[in-house]
């Protein structure tokens, strides 16, 4: 099953054309994945009890049809890819009109940072649990990492 929330959009969202303005696309993705660790119970909380936080190496984004003023929209995550202990992970998210079309698409790839050190980790178990839970995408990567 793939997560989705839906959205009003807000005027701010949008450019002198009246089309949402290209950044907008990526906050809706961000949003939707923190909506959707904080629904599988790792809220933004969490994410401080464990003084960890996510860090995107990329972030590509293909537009395919505008958002108009006014227009509300659907934005999904779909899981992609990770490593092993779910170290690096990739997301794909679709921007859908209230048609259906498909407005646009993002993939991330990022990975889990402990905020204190700076560095890279393995994610706490409650996140790999998470990870466990949710469907992979037919074209599912398993990203390999290169150890020092």
């Amino acid at each position: 099953m793939i997560f989705e929330v839906s959205f009003p959009t807000i005027w701010a969202n949008f450019d002198a054309n009246a089309h949402m303005r290209h950044t907008a696309y990526n906050d809706y993705a961000a949003e939707v994945r923190f909506r959707f660790f904080a629904e599988k119970g790792f809220s933004l909380i969490e994410f401080s009890k464990f003084n960890i936080g996510p860090v995107l190496f990329s972030e590509n984004t293909n537009f395919f049809k505008e958002i108009l003023l006014g227009e509300s929209i659907k934005t999904n995550l779909i899981f992609i890819g990770s490593s092993e202990n779910f170290e690096r992970f990739k997301f794909k998210h679709q921007i859908i009109k209230e048609n259906g079309a498909i407005a646009a698409e993002i993939e991330v790839y990022g990975a889990w940072i402990d905020l204190t050190k700076r560095k890279l980790i393995t994610p706490p178990q409650e996140i790999a649990d998470i990870f466990n839970s949710i469907e992979k995408s037919e074209d599912f990567e398993d990203i390999l990492i290169k150890k020092k």
